[in-house]
């Protein structure tokens, strides 16, 4: 088989071109949920919070040769924490929302139950022949 055709093969087969959907639906998701944090949610809880950004949060840990302080900004770190929370618990109330309006599946009909077997049958003749003396 030659590259080209073993590629071909790798490139059709149904779960890449499903995670290449994925991954551009995600990426449209991705921009509706920070579009929602940002514009709805985040201003909705500024008069709350105030204005929380712990991004200028730091603890200088030294001072380099060109005597700029060396800081650990720990703020960011939480200001992105922070932000994380607030995505995931968007996303979560985004897709509870999508699943409350999926419809449930239709419940299958029960199946008939199964013929008889052969002895079954000859046992209930046997029953009637008995019953019937």
């Amino acid at each position: 088989m030659s590259f080209a055709s073993e590629f071909k093969e790798f490139a059709m087969k149904g779960s890449v071109i499903d995670l290449a959907v994925g991954v551009v639906i995600g990426g449209a998701f991705g921009k509706i949920v920070s579009s929602l944090v940002g514009d709805v949610i985040m201003p909705a809880l500024s008069p709350v919070l105030g204005s929380v950004n712990f991004s200028d949060l730091a603890f200088q840990i030294a001072t380099n040769a060109a005597g700029k302080p060396v800081l650990l900004k720990y703020g960011a770190f939480l200001q992105t924490i922070f932000e994380f929370i607030i995505i995931a618990l968007s996303i979560f109330i985004v897709i509870k929302g999508i699943n409350k309006l999926k419809r449930p599946p239709a419940a299958a009909p029960a199946a008939p139950p199964p013929p008889p077997t052969k002895t079954e049958v000859l046992l209930q003749d046997i029953k009637d022949l008995l019953a019937r003396r």
